[in-house]
Formats: structure tokens, sequence, C-alpha cells
């Protein structure tokens, strides 16, 4: 066999995907799962059950929740005072 036979059995097609992106079929393949995995592991961690946005709703509530606390404590502190006061005029 001489040069040119075997040239002549060497396939030169080319996949779709080596045409058209340079890469092999496994390749893209592989690199098409990772993206498309790393995309639903993004989608999962901003909107899942235990997203960002849950922990930032759950930060605004505990700081509303500590607000609300030192209301009542003032509103508790008032209702004392006024309690005593009225408990010390009934003792007269």
């Amino acid at each position: 066999m001489n040069q040119e036979e075997l040239y002549e059995e060497i396939d030169t097609t080319l996949s779709v995907t080596q045409k058209y992106l340079g890469l092999s079929l496994t390749k893209f393949l592989l690199l098409f799962f990772l993206v498309v995995g790393l995309g639903v592991y993004l989608g999962v961690l901003l909107y899942g059950t235990s997203s960002l946005e849950i922990l930032i709703g759950l930060q605004d509530y505990e700081i509303y929740l500590h607000t609300e606390v030192l209301r009542l404590k003032l509103e508790n502190a008032e209702l004392q005072h006024e309690f005593f006061e009225l408990k010390e005029i009934s003792a007269q």
C-alpha cells in the first residue's frame, strides 16, 4: 500500500459538533450537562426552599421581631407604671 491509499482510507468527515463548534460529541455533551447542572444548582440556590430570598426574608422578619420586642417592653413599662400608681391610690 502506498501513502495515497492510506490517506483515502482515513475518514475525513466531521461530526456536526466538530464542524460547527470545534468540539467532539463527548466533550460537547459533557460541557452541555455541566452547564445545565450548574444552572439547575444556581436556580435551586436562589429560588429553592433554602434560598437567598428566604434568607433575606428571615433577616427582615428578625429585625421586625426585635423592634416589636422593644415596643412591647416600653408598653409593658408604661402599663406597670400605671398599675403601681393605681395600686398606690387604692391603698390610700
